[in-house]
């Protein structure tokens, strides 16, 4: 989808959800959110926890991809941005960010896929075509499908800085417009690979090992699970009054705890256990 419609689709969607969440003649203080698809999840369960405890406070949580949370916190569209990838040098010169905690980027396939193991090297000639066929890297004799997110997503993003190394993903690769859309091409295809957030992962896909690591809580806080990315809150400069208040909070041990009750690692505190 063209980034300018993108762009304007969330904004009339803003638009229409503070029209649906905010009565009128009754004073809230409000707070407009949009960004990863992947912080989503969490985002949403951070706003729904504060609201329960500041009554006062209506937050509006959008998903839309990274590029389009960086876009629009600069451009003072949203109160707080969301970004699954760290911002540019130059970025950081025009907005403030928090990285709330860190995930992991799991490489999913399906469940009757007999591979449970690739180095990244493997990965990253899966995904640029140099390897095409599940047997040359211990599986079934079937070609592979790779599966990738659209442009602008923090996730691709990502994924390329870790992994490709600069090269290219093959072009016939089959693109999703979100983190769950990538999980559920892999559920219904034995031979789908595709990249999620360690956060969105659930028993219906298969989970890689990649060099022998599994991503996990403690691997990925500890550092041996390689494939991590910051989750992060975006502020057009210094966040005031009620924007504050709440980023303020996210970092408090209740707000941490939310976070590591998604399955993200949290910014603050000790690991012990993987989740």
């Amino acid at each position: 989808m063209d980034s300018k419609l993108k762009l304007g689709i969330i904004i009339i969607i803003i638009i229409i959800g503070a029209y649906l969440l905010f009565k009128p003649g009754v004073q809230y203080d409000r707070i407009e959110i949009a960004g990863s698809t992947s912080v989503q999840p969490v985002a949403e369960k951070l706003a729904e926890e504060y609201m329960k405890e500041h009554p006062n406070v209506k937050i509006n949580v959008q998903g839309g991809g990274s590029g389009l949370g960086i876009r629009t916190t600069e451009q003072g569209i949203v109160d707080i941005g969301t970004s699954s990838k760290s911002l540019k040098s130059d970025e950081k010169d025009r907005i403030q960010e928090y990285v709330i905690g860190k995930d992991g980027i799991v490489i999913a396939v399906n469940l009757e896929n007999g591979v449970s193991d690739l180095s990244k090297e493997q990965i990253k000639n899966i995904y640029n075509g140099n390897i095409t066929n599940w047997k040359e890297v211990g599986g079934a004799d079937a070609e592979i499908h790779v599966v990738v997110r659209e442009s602008g997503s923090g996730t691709l993003s990502s994924f390329n800085s870790l992994v490709m190394n600069k090269t290219k993903i093959r072009s016939d690769a089959i693109v999703q417009g979100s983190t769950e859309g990538v999980k559920q091409a892999v559920k219904q295809d034995p031979y789908a690979i595709g990249f999620v957030s360690l956060s969105h992962m659930s028993s219906d896909v298969k989970a890689l090992e990649i060099d022998g690591i599994t991503p996990s809580e403690t691997t990925i806080s500890d550092g041996s699970y390689t494939l991590q990315v910051p989750f992060e809150f975006l502020t057009k400069g210094e966040p005031q009054g009620v924007n504050k208040e709440f980023i303020d909070w996210v970092f408090s041990p209740e707000g941490q705890s939310i976070i590591r009750s998604e399955n993200i690692v949290p910014a603050i505190g000790n690991v012990s256990d993987d989740v």
